[in-house]
């Protein structure tokens, strides 16, 4: 159960917060748990909302977005966010079992999309502070300026939303997976 009300339905969440779960029901068909949770605060939601629209329609494509939010979740420990984008991985980036656990592990079974992941998870271990070698490394896997943007952006975005599920211990709605912990 979750330490802070999670509103059963759109209707029980504060008015400003109702028109941003409309539009998530709509693109999702559902509103998650996370969603009506942070619709407490319709604010924190707006903006939540907001980073994650513009990020989808940056460079990174589904599959680098999705490879980028397991290891993230991993490397927290939120097994909510490990439970929703292992079933949005596969559901939507269409990333096979291997890939996929390959992912929590902060690797993949493509080299240009390890490169991404391996950084992704760099500067969360590294709370930021890498070095010129590590972004030499992402460059060379191809990677744009834009795109080493992006990934931080991702990176930011899925500390977000792992701290919001592990600070509120969000009810998991998708199909479980447990994180790990990082040491």
């Amino acid at each position: 159960m979750s330490r802070i009300a999670t509103p059963a339905s759109i209707s029980d969440t504060p008015e400003g917060s109702h028109s941003l779960l409309k539009a998530v029901e709509g693109s999702l068909g559902s509103v998650p748990n996370l969603f009506r949770l942070v619709a407490n605060s319709p604010v924190t939601l707006e903006g939540m909302l907001g980073m994650n629209g513009a990020l989808a329609k940056g460079s990174l494509n589904a599959a680098t977005r999705e490879r980028i939010a397991l290891a993230i979740a991993n490397y927290n420990g939120c097994s909510y966010c490990n439970s929703a984008h292992t079933y949005l991985a596969k559901n939507v980036a269409k990333l096979d079992d291997t890939e996929i656990v390959a992912n929590r592990k902060g690797r993949s079974t493509d080299a240009k999309a390890e490169a991404a992941v391996q950084f992704a998870l760099k500067i969360a271990e590294e709370r930021g502070r890498i070095t010129e070698g590590d972004i030499a490394a992402v460059k060379l896997a191809g990677f744009t300026d834009a795109e080493l943007v992006e990934i931080v952006g991702h990176v930011g975005y899925n500390i977000l939303t792992n701290y919001l599920n592990e600070v509120f211990d969000t009810e998991i709605d998708f199909p479980f997976v447990e994180a790990a912990r990082a040491a």
